[in-house]
């Protein structure tokens, strides 16, 4: 691949540091040119690591513009790569005469760049914000950045998240630390603990905080030191406030370090209280010296630090919290030294040097591809579906649907109708429309090629008809705008009303092209109905193939929500539902068996927020055991993360039941629909009664039995699985115009 990479030049920072160590890496197997706009130290060091590099200092801007023209045009380049305000303009100034992608990696909140400085925000913030609007694709230095391009209206499918990397093998021999402390004038006692940050000394970074929850750890451990290495603009400001709040000796002012990694060997614990941040290479670096690390929880850094697991995080400016994580590192040097080795394992897996570099070549494949698919008048999927409503369930669904439709054709434009499609996008990573702007969704499936409407009980009248009149609204106008339209591993019913029968059959009828169901009861209830045009397969909830969360994600999500390891816990998934109130006592009956007969706590555990907390708050509030109430998790991920973790789970949740299945946890359910029922025929489990039946001694008798099962047979789950899988082949068959194969 030929790149070219501009950037305005000048000092070297954090972000100049990313920059050049990605450029040596990349120059090694690519052809990459840096263009800078000013002659500085930048520049010249990327001179010495034998990076091409052209300083374009001269002339006026559009000069400029014509000399990097031509040199694209005479080497072939095939996409440019921008960093900072400069360059993202003469980005936008090169896009449409170049013919080819430009791109930007944004290494901080552009609107946060010239805080403090009002002309420059005014001229350069502006002229940013525009510019960066017209690029083709976007690159944050966290996932928290991404997230927040994403919030501000940026199209997700063309935002890449590329974390800072350093060199894991970097070992160079480092002075005796004691020394090396003396030398920046820091007097040890024998059990003295060393805390140290290196940053700019600016409002952003928040040094107040430090050295107040600083103060208040010595009181309890004299003998602690903390050593800022850095200047700004606030240092002498924190210099007067450290020698008023804390004993003289105990807080050093080392000043600006040039060898950064001694400073990091020699401490103990490594500190960030930054407001905002990406994701700063100071706490990467700090991991490769296997420190042990307490930062705020901004921007990227939870998806380096994993609560409780590698080290420990608190909100901005929360100096008693902040003070707790110093004093707790302080008394407990075995967590100080597992948590700093934990750090460093995760850092050196997921954000080193290599990594980062073979990321960002995907990147580019990525970007050039994508650049090159021929314009097409129909391209895109529309996905239809309970999205946007807080329902963990449906969050996995639609999760699973895209994963599926990215297997199918990586670079495929996707949109989700959504009653939140700002949430659907941060989620989901998709673009959104609203739900009910049918207007501009007809106008939509003019452009699409195949819609969706997927997973979850879209068809039924069981809980409203409007809702079942607007999901075969949805289906006729894709097929009145021409797409082709696929139910995808949807249920169908009960319809109870005979006019939405005749109408949804006739819907289906004429305007489905393929329909999957995800169990046999809704196969059968569509025969009923009448419908014979389409192919009717019966497959399996795509939220089954929902993927997990790392291990380590998983047990910092597990710790946040109260799930200590050791114990063992018991869920219960619940619903408000007519009916529903009268058997709370039995639920509560249950809870209580299952923590006094089995050692389980229960945990009441609610998929839909407002729909779930009123009951399970009632029967939390007849429970004389210990027990957790917990609100699902945002993603499929964390969702799993929770259920493979419990020991049974009793749900009238059909979601709830899906994840066990899938995780092979022991479950019985509570069936309030027949889609329930319908779920659990489907995998051949009868551990179930209805709502009606239900009574403390029969969901007890269903406890004993599900839990001497103890789990079910892999090859059951295998099974669901492949059927899951099902949705895919049949939705590549349709989008390839291939004959759909019988299953």
């Amino acid at each position: 691949m030929k790149i070219i990479h501009m950037i305005s030049g000048g000092d070297i920072g954090g972000a100049k540091t990313h920059v050049l160590s990605l450029l040596d890496g990349l120059n090694k197997t690519e052809n990459v040119h840096l263009i800078c706009f000013f002659e500085g130290d930048f520049a010249r060091e990327a001179r010495r690591l034998g990076i091409p590099t052209t300083v374009l200092c001269d002339g006026s801007l559009f000069s400029v513009r014509r000399r990097i023209l031509a040199m694209i045009r005479h080497d072939g380049y095939q996409l440019i790569h921008c960093h900072g305000a400069r360059a993202n303009l003469m980005g936008v100034l090169l896009r449409r005469r170049a013919g080819i992608p430009v791109i930007s990696t944004l290494h901080s909140d552009y609107r946060l760049d010239y805080m403090g400085r009002p002309l420059a925000a005014l001229t350069y913030g502006t002229i940013n914000k525009l510019s960066l609007r017209r690029l083709d694709a976007w690159i944050g230095v966290s996932d928290g950045m991404s997230q927040l391009l994403i919030s501000r209206g940026f199209d997700p499918q063309h935002i890449f998240t590329l974390y800072n990397g350093i060199d894991f093998s970097f070992r160079p021999e480092y002075p005796d630390r004691a020394e090396y402390l003396r030398t920046l004038g820091v007097t040890l006692e024998p059990d003295s603990v060393v805390f140290g940050i290196a940053t700019r000394i600016s409002p952003l970074k928040d040094m107040a905080t430090l050295i107040r929850a600083f103060s208040r750890a010595l009181q309890t451990y004299p003998h602690l030191r903390l050593v800022i290495a850095g200047d700004g603009p606030q240092e002498a400001e924190m210099r007067a406030l450290a020698a008023k709040l804390c004993p003289p000796g105990t807080v050093v002012f080392a000043g600006w370090l040039k060898e950064i990694n001694a400073f990091y060997h020699a401490l103990d614990v490594n500190l960030l209280t930054s407001l905002s941040e990406t994701f700063p290479y100071a706490l990467t670096e700090g991991a490769r010296m296997h420190c042990a690390t307490i930062s705020t929880d901004v921007g990227g850094i939870p998806y380096l630090i994993d609560d409780g697991v590698n080290g420990l995080l608190f909100s901005p400016r929360d100096a008693d919290k902040l003070a707790q994580h110093i004093c707790y590192f302080a008394a407990h040097p075995q967590a100080r030294r597992q948590m700093g080795d934990a750090l460093y394992e995760k850092a050196r897996r997921m954000f080193s040097f290599d990594t980062m570099v073979h990321t960002q070549k995907k990147y580019y494949e990525i970007i050039i591809r994508r650049a090159a698919r021929p314009p097409l008048l129909s391209d895109g999927a529309v996905i239809s579906g309970a999205y946007g409503l807080g329902n963990g369930g449906d969050n996995a669904i639609l999760e699973a649907i895209v994963a599926q439709l990215k297997n199918v054709d990586p670079d495929l434009p996707i949109c989700a109708l959504s009653r939140d499609p700002k949430h659907t996008r941060l989620g989901a990573r998709v673009s959104s429309l609203h739900s009910f702007r049918i207007l501009p969704l007809y106008f939509l499936l003019r452009r699409s090629e195949i819609f969706l409407s997927g997973g979850g009980t879209l068809l039924q009248d069981l809980t409203s008809s409007r809702s079942l009149w607007y999901y075969l609204l949805t289906i006729w106008l894709a097929h009145l705008a021409g797409c082709r339209v696929m139910l995808y591993g949807c249920g169908v019913g009960p319809i109870q009303k005979e006019a939405n029968r005749r109408r949804t059959a006739r819907v289906l009828d004429r305007c489905a092209d393929v329909i999957t169901v995800r169990d046999e009861y809704s196969a059968d209830f569509l025969e009923n109905l009448g419908v014979t045009v389409p192919r009717i397969h019966v497959t399996a909830d795509p939220a089954l193939l929902s993927k997990p969360l790392p291990p380590d994600a998983a047990q910092s999500y597990l710790l946040r929500c109260g799930v200590e390891d050791g114990r063992r816990y018991a869920m219960l998934a619940l619903r408000q539902w007519p009916g529903a109130e009268i058997h709370l006592a039995a639920f509560a009956s249950a809870a209580e068996y299952l923590y006094r007969d089995y050692g389980l706590i229960p945990l009441l555990y609610s998929m839909e927020q407002t729909q779930d907390m009123p009951i399970l708050t009632a029967v939390a509030q007849k429970l004389h055991c210990p027990h957790l109430i917990l609100q699902a998790g945002a993603s499929g991920g964390e969702i799993l993360a929770l259920i493979h973790r419990m020991s049974i789970v009793i749900s009238m949740r059909l979601h709830a039941l899906v994840f066990a299945s899938g995780q092979g946890v022991p479950l019985v359910g509570v069936v309030y629909d027949p889609k329930v029922s319908a779920f659990l025929d489907h995998l051949g489990q009868d551990l179930y009664l209805t709502l009606q039946e239900t009574n403390a001694a029969a969901l007890c008798d269903l406890i004993d039995a599900a839990l001497a099962e103890r789990r079910f047979e892999k090859e059951n789950i295998r099974h669901l699985r492949r059927l899951a899988e099902r949705n895919e082949d049949i939705l590549r068959s349709l989008l390839e115009e291939d004959e759909i194969p019988d299953f």
